[in-house]
C-alpha cells in the first residue's frame, strides 16, 4: 500500500470574508473530490479569510498512480486565476515505512 499526501498553502485574491473564502475554497475541493477520488479538506489558516490551507491525500497499491495523482492534483490547483499557490509539501508513505 502506498499514501502520497499534499498540503497546499493558498493565497486568496481579493476575499473580503470567510463566507467569500469559503465560496473560494469549496468548489477546489469538490472538484479534487470528484476527479480524482482523494481525500481532501481545508486543514488550517481557517480563522484567516485570505489564506488557506488544504490538505489531500491518496492510497493506492501503486507507487506510480499515487504520484500521478498527486502529479495531477497539483496542477489543477496551481492553474486555478482565483488562488497564488504559494507551497506545496508532498509526502510519500510506501510499504517500507
Amino acid at each position: 500500500m502506498y499514501v502520497g499526501t499534499l498540503s497546499f498553502d493558498l493565497l486568496l485574491g481579493d476575499v473580503r470574508s470567510l463566507k467569500e473564502k469559503r465560496s473560494v475554497i469549496r468548489p477546489i475541493v469538490a472538484e479534487l473530490q470528484r476527479k480524482y477520488a482523494v481525500s481532501v479538506a481545508e486543514v488550517g489558516e481557517q480563522n484567516l479569510h485570505r489564506r488557506a490551507l488544504i490538505g489531500l491525500a491518496a492510497v493506492s497499491g501503486d507507487a506510480a498512480h499515487v504520484t500521478d495523482v498527486l502529479d495531477r492534483c497539483e496542477r489543477l490547483v496551481a492553474g486555478r486565476p482565483e488562488v497564488e499557490l504559494l507551497s506545496v509539501r508532498r509526502r510519500f508513505h510506501g510499504e517500507e515505512d
